[in-house]
């Protein structure tokens, strides 16, 4: 249990509870959850620029990493299809992968094909269903996807100025401004009642709120004085109590309360805003494809982890399909911007294609 880990090692409530939050982010479950220390652990692996567990910016935004790695295989000599949906997984006779079939009908032919698209779209709407063993798809189908989180992106026309660090007259960002804002994140419990009341199909009255302004060391995001604001908060659960959709109403009287939230740490914040973007969990499966909006196409609890990833005798990348190898989230070791399932796939399909 984290609590545990956590009331071993600090006294504070705040500090406690800020950094559970990295023990439940993107995870339906609560700081008092078996396992949830496992996640906290997965989100202060690996280093940046030699300091262990640091987290960055891209500068650009997120989309600029993409850019990166695409120029870098492009200079290699890589052909990038964007905005060109897969309809399916190209089969040889012996049912082996031989590329794949764009929407608009065009065969992509290659001896391997690399998914980074989630188990469940890569092995329950591009592949056959009966090229795929019953026990296997039945495991895919049973992954747990549920997924907490609502991201709000926030235009505004002016900082945040925070009662307990007021701004600098200058209007210049502060270093507070500069990391990750936790709010209501006074007391673990706070964030376990937030986790009960999704349970129960209800978006939290008081949810946990990680709110970062990428402007903030990033100016050429958003005009001068004005800023970026990125919300991830939740819980929200994907399916409402009584079968309630996330219509326009829903979607905007749960970021009003996310909203007044914010207002309590920072008056006039909501004054400030000239925009906002609402992406519950329905949103992010269909705009992203991530699975119930999940951002680990998957959740990442102990029984979901290292060689049951995505399922039991197929965390090697390998799939029951000669050929055919899953490279993103849903594969060993999860989710988060790291590239360690991607570059370990890639190295065992490497390894195969030497001896096609």
């Amino acid at each position: 249990l984290l609590g545990q880990i956590l009331d071993h090692w600090f006294e504070s409530e705040p500090l406690k509870a800020t950094l559970a939050t990295d023990a439940v982010i993107g995870a339906m479950a609560s700081p008092h959850t078996p396992g949830s220390g496992y996640v906290l652990l997965h989100h202060v692996m690996g280093e940046l620029e030699g300091r262990r567990g640091a987290w960055g910016y891209v500068a650009g935004g997120m989309g600029a990493l993409s850019q990166a790695i695409a120029q870098a295989a492009t200079a290699r000599g890589a052909h990038i299809f964007s905005e060109k949906a897969v309809c399916h997984v190209l089969l040889g006779r012996d049912g082996e992968a031989q590329g794949v079939v764009l929407q608009d009908g065009t065969e992509v032919r290659s001896k391997l094909v690399l998914s980074n698209a989630s188990p469940q779209i890569t092995f329950l709407e591009l592949v056959p269903q009966e090229q795929l063993p019953k026990d296997f798809v039945q495991r895919i189908r049973q992954v747990d996807t549920r997924s907490p989180v609502t991201k709000i992106n926030v235009a505004v026309d002016r900082l945040p100025s925070f009662l307990a660090a007021p701004n600098a007259r200058d209007g210049q960002p502060l270093p507070h401004h500069q990391c990750s804002i936790h709010l209501n994140c006074e007391g673990t419990q706070l964030l376990h009642q937030a986790f009960t009341e999704a349970t129960q199909g209800h978006p939290s009255s008081r949810p946990m709120i990680e709110l970062c302004i990428p402007s903030a060391l990033d100016p050429g995001l958003a005009p001068p004085g004005c800023h970026v604001v990125s919300l991830f908060t939740q819980y929200t659960p994907s399916v409402l109590a009584g079968g309630q959709s996330w219509d326009e109403q829903a979607r905007n009287a749960y970021a009003d309360t996310v909203f007044d939230c914010i207002e309590d740490y920072a008056p006039g914040f909501k004054a400030s805003v000239i925009g906002r973007d609402i992406l519950t969990p329905p949103d992010l499966e269909r705009i992203f494809g991530l699975p119930g909006g999940n951002i680990f196409h998957g959740g990442m609890s102990l029984d979901q982890l290292y060689f049951t990833r995505p399922a039991p005798s197929y965390s090697g990348y390998c799939s029951p399909i000669p050929g055919l190898y899953l490279c993103g989230s849903g594969a060993h070791p999860g989710g988060g911007v790291m590239g360690a399932a991607g570059r370990n796939a890639a190295q065992v399909a490497i390894k195969d294609f030497r001896h096609l």
